[in-house]
């Protein structure tokens, strides 16, 4: 197989960029990590990234904080929530759709307002409320998909708020992570202007935001007057560059312009090592999947053309292609998960099996169905998105599945993500199936999201809009126990639903491979899509 792109020669500004940095660390003795990742433009810098979860490494996490937070700086183990911004939080005994919020006394936003339970109302109303004065539907559109159990909201106090949501739902703390919280003090200074608000964005978070230039790079400095003195920044500086071309990536860490990158191209690898680099990757609650339409009249509402699907890739062969950098894919969870189940269908490499399936639905490759996937070019999450993609494009086509490929830059296919299969831009354009990788890492994210009636884009991220009332069922349950051995088991079940049904074509689980400089230290993969960047040394 060829490849699809080549290297590229690096920009000109790049290749400034060490010098500046050297004359301006010489000036302040700062440390400073130069880091080379695989996004077009730096992502939104407001409050709520853009670009996918990947995103929320560089411009979430790390200038802002949430309420309930993610453990990303151990990689022996998955994390866990804990403690952020609200110290504790609790579901009402009389009323289980009621959840109260301790927040965090003593946080204060980078522009020196104190952080209370204002702010907190004032965030939701962000987001979530079109009509207030702050609204604002670029980090709407990326953040209410991620929190949409949330029905209300109120403050009881300077340091207690209250969330209801929609139904009981003892899954809500997981949708918080995502939910972060900027300056109601900053946008007024800034007059009440969320484009200024971006390059001068602030928040509660490990760093600040000292420069922003789209599309080039964007300085992050450590901030001396965090909250969390544990998870202080160990790096002065880190300068986020966005090389989207694997190949540059490569060649910018091989000639010293960056330190570190995330994604190498698999067949470089070998030569990264070589030179000196160190190649980092660990499990990752991630995968690689086609995500179908089940609406009447989709080319996969036919369950044998899924499993056919399912059926005729190799995944082990896509695994030697990324050089080891994957692990095939036995369903949307990893086997180790206790939400694994035991489904009947397995994923295997059989392309006889397939193609006995595809005769049974009417077609061969002599009559070929036909389907359009909409595909990124790149981007974190990702992986290697055009030889992958290929790959598969050829492997059905010979049980008899011919794919058109519409291949977008990454935010625009999470534009047709978050509006569903029934939209006008994916069904206008005849698109039946999305590949974009998925965070699995809680039941939320990994599972119930994705197959909930009530989620069924817009309203959440079910993008082909499947509907099974077991399975609804299932949901209910797992939404009033607030028992973890109960939810563990109805969650195995829904799981196990979901590859009996090939709701998906899964590929391969992402290991998030990242090559380091040696003068990179204490960098730590978290087992998420979350990573803590201030464990990072120079």
């Amino acid at each position: 197989m060829q490849p699809l792109f080549k290297s590229r020669q690096l920009p000109r500004w790049l290749l400034a960029v060490p010098v500046a940095l050297a004359l301006h660390g010489g000036a302040y003795a700062e440390t400073v990590a130069r880091y080379g990742i695989s996004m077009a433009d730096i992502p939104l810098t407001t409050g709520q990234p853009d670009r996918g979860a990947g995103a929320y490494q560089f411009t979430g996490h790390t200038i802002y904080d949430p309420l309930v937070a993610w453990e990303s700086n151990i990689g022996t183990r998955p994390g866990k929530l804990m403690p952020g911004l609200a110290t504790e939080w609790k579901v009402d005994p009389k009323d289980n759709k009621k959840w109260v919020f301790k927040l965090r006394k003593g946080a204060m936003f980078h522009d020196g307002s104190e952080f209370k339970a204002d702010a907190v109302i004032w965030n939701l109303d962000k987001v979530l409320n079109d009509k207030s004065p702050q609204f604002d539907a670029k980090q709407s559109a990326q953040v209410r998909p991620r929190i949409p159990s949330i029905a209300s909201y109120s403050k009881i106090d300077d340091y207690t708020v209250e969330i209801t949501t929609k139904a009981v739902d003892a899954l809500f703390p997981y949708q918080l992570p995502w939910f972060l919280v900027s300056s109601p003090a900053q946008w007024e200074k800034l007059g009440r202007d969320w484009n200024k608000f971006a390059s001068q964005p602030s928040g509660t978070g490990p760093f600040k935001l000292d420069k922003l230039v789209p599309r080039e790079r964007a300085d992050l400095v450590k901030n001396t007057g965090y909250w969390d003195k544990t998870r202080m920044a160990q790096t002065d500086r880190i300068v986020l560059i966005p090389i989207p071309d694997a190949l540059t990536r490569s060649n910018a860490l091989l000639s010293g312009q960056v330190d570190l990158i995330e994604t190498p191209p698999p067949d470089v690898v070998p030569q990264l090592k070589s030179a000196g680099f160190k190649l980092v990757t660990n499990v990752t609650p991630h995968v690689w999947p086609y995500h179908f339409s089940t609406q009447p009249g989709s080319p996969w509402a036919d369950i044998r053309v899924r499993k056919a699907a399912n059926l005729a890739i190799d995944r082990e062969g896509i695994v030697k292609l990324l050089n080891g950098l994957a692990v095939p894919a036995k369903g949307q969870l990893d086997t180790t998960s206790p939400w694994f189940g035991k489904p009947t269908f397995k994923l295997t490499y059989d392309v006889a099996a397939a193609k006995a399936l595809m005769a049974q639905a009417g077609y061969s490759q002599a009559k070929p169905l036909k389907a359009k996937v909409i595909i990124a070019q790149g981007g974190t999450g990702q992986m290697l998105s055009l030889p992958m993609n290929e790959y598969v494009q050829q492997s059905l086509a010979e049980v008899g599945i011919q794919l058109e490929f519409e291949v977008v830059e990454l935010e625009n296919l999470y534009l047709h993500w978050r509006s569903g299969v029934k939209s006008d831009m994916n069904a206008g354009k005849g698109i039946s199936a999305i590949n974009l990788g998925y965070v699995t890492s809680d039941p939320f994210y990994g599972i119930t999201r994705f197959v909930d009636s009530r989620y069924v884009a817009p309203n959440g991220v079910n993008w082909g809009g499947y509907n099974n009332p077991k399975v609804d069922a299932a949901i209910d349950k797992i939404r009033t126990s607030f028992d973890p051995k109960v939810q563990d088991s109805l969650l195995a079940e829904v799981h196990q639903t979901m590859v009996d049904d090939a709701l998906m074509l899964w590929v391969v689980h992402d290991v998030n491979p990242h090559v380091l400089s040696p003068k990179v230290k204490g960098f730590i993969q978290a087992q998420h899509w979350f990573q803590d960047l201030t464990t990072l040394k120079m």
